[in-house]
């Protein structure tokens, strides 16, 4: 038995990770293989097994935390797989991908280290693949169930489709690029999440008995009135794929993108596709437009590439080192956090900032930008620069006023560039598909699919899940939508569900 009073005892410590420069000579995921188990289970002991437990609260799937925790420190690594698969039909995604809000509200963090429960999550659910654990789930005697598509390949969608299928539902996913997986395919570099195992993921479904449908686009290949002939049921997950734009003079010129559209390349030539993509950024001067997760995805994505140089600009001010008296424990807070990819810019070149003398009247002198990565703070973008073949040269900048956050007089700096990309978020699904207007589907002032809040629309039998109809958020919040929706369906096709439903439509992160 694992010793009660560890986390007075244990400090925290994370998985290793490969060296810094090592990673950037390859796509390998940034963490080394094969984590020590005896450690794993030494930071799982840190759990205070609380009488409240708010790591449960803050995670939208209910993952049982405490009791997987409790298991892997006494060392039943079978039975925690067992109680984390219970809530979580993916923890290996989650385990490398979600910023774990659970941590952020376990009691040890209120004024210490938080149990390392991302890293406990991601060893129990390599070890269930690694030993077998984790297999594929038919119903043993399913009931008669009805037909069930499912729009779109994301987590949301994938989740929806594993518990219908597993609750004996005729289940089929549509997705209109070339292979399904959404984001998880192509918006998450492989760095983060190696593609072998999302294709592990998917023959696990297909051995269960989902169908997938791919290079189908729903409302042009496939019309809403044929969908609704042959299914009893429609559920849009559909992702939030209306970026947000810069608003300055130049976003139109040859070489400003979105980034999830170069993210999108970068992946499909991992993938396989050799065709030279337009938007490598080798031997590229880069500057990245923002300061989140799809930020440091690029960056990490353009230091592989080979990039002359990349700096990121974030609007914001740097955050402080801890949470402050405005973010309050339980909620997630925002604190000055390093993503690998920062981590890897740093061993380019450490420190690299923004150089350069503030414009004077109207001229801006143009700073060069050392070899490597500078992260800027409270930089506003205020305009892209065309050069003598009308493709993109540079990238005016200023230092952005605390209050409206407009550019502050005399702080005027131009970047050389070749590649702008900007991660300024999203607002929701992309407005003119087909599919919402043929449905008769509602788009409401947030730019999300209007739905009520056990996920059904205005259309009976047509439901929405994921970031379709709660807008941009994380991965752990499409699993668990994509979870109540099945719950939903199954419910509207049977009159009751035994499915497990963690979250309502409406629901929302604890916040201020």
């Amino acid at each position: 038995m694992a010793g009660r009073m560890a986390f007075l005892t244990t400090p925290r410590a994370e998985r290793a990770r490969r060296d810094a420069r090592e990673r950037l000579g390859d796509w390998r995921e940034v963490y080394r293989p094969g984590t020590p188990l005896p450690l794993v289970s030494g930071q799982a002991a840190r759990c205070m097994d609380c009488g409240l437990p708010f790591c449960h609260a803050a995670c939208p799937l209910g993952n049982l935390v405490p009791e997987w925790n409790r298991l892997t420190a006494d060392g039943d690594w079978r039975a925690a797989a067992a109680r984390l698969l219970a809530t979580n039909n993916f923890p290996e995604f989650t385990g490398r991908l979600c910023p774990a809000p659970c941590e952020s509200a376990c009691v040890l963090a209120i004024d210490g280290a938080a149990v390392a429960i991302k890293n406990v999550e991601l060893a129990i659910a390599d070890r269930a693949w690694a030993e077998g654990w984790d297999r594929p789930q038919r119903p043993e005697r399913p009931e008669p169930g009805g037909r069930v598509a499912v729009v779109g390949s994301g987590p949301a969608g994938l989740a929806a489709a594993q518990q219908l299928t597993r609750a004996g539902h005729a289940t089929t996913v549509f997705e209109r690029a070339d292979r399904p997986g959404g984001l998880l395919r192509y918006g998450i570099p492989p760095f983060r999440l190696e593609k072998h195992r999302l294709e592990r993921r998917l023959d696990q479904l297909r051995a269960e008995g989902t169908e997938f449908r791919t290079g189908v686009w729903v409302g042009r290949d496939v019309t809403a009135e044929q969908l609704r002939s042959g299914y009893d049921a429609v559920v849009v997950a559909v992702g939030a794929g209306a970026h947000r734009e810069p608003g300055v003079p130049g976003c139109g010129l040859a070489g400003v993108h979105p980034a999830m559209e170069y993210l999108t390349w970068a992946n499909r030539v991992d993938e396989g596709d050799r065709a030279c993509s337009p938007l490598s950024a080798e031997g590229r001067r880069v500057v990245i437009i923002g300061g989140g997760d799809t930020a440091a995805d690029c960056l990490g994505t353009a230091l592989r590439q080979g990039a002359a140089s990349v700096t990121q600009l974030d609007i914001n001010p740097c955050p402080p080192e801890r949470r402050g008296a405005g973010q309050p424990w339980p909620v997630h807070p925002k604190v000055y956090r390093e993503t690998t990819s920062h981590e890897e810019s740093g061993a380019v070149l450490e420190g690299a900032v923004l150089e350069g003398e503030a414009a004077d009247g109207g001229a801006a002198d143009r700073a060069e930008v050392p070899d490597g990565c500078g992260r800027a703070f409270e930089a506003v973008t205020v305009g892209f620069e065309p050069g003598p073949d009308g493709r993109l040269a540079a990238v005016r900048v200023a230092a952005a006023e605390l209050v409206g956050r407009g550019p502050r007089a005399g702080t005027e700096r131009v970047l050389p560039a070749e590649l702008a990309l900007f991660a300024l978020g999203f607002t929701g699904p992309e407005p003119d598909q087909p599919l919402f207007a043929q449905l008769g589907l509602g788009i409401g002032p947030e730019g999300t699919l209007e739905r009520d809040d056990g996920f059904g629309t205005a259309v009976d039998g047509v439901f929405v899940a994921g970031d379709a109809g709660r807008g941009q958020s994380l991965i752990v919040w499409a699993i668990a939508e994509g979870r109540a929706v099945a719950a939903a369906v199954d419910r509207h096709l049977r009159g009751r569900t035994e499915l497990p439903a963690p979250v309502r439509a409406s629901a929302r992160a604890l916040v201020l």
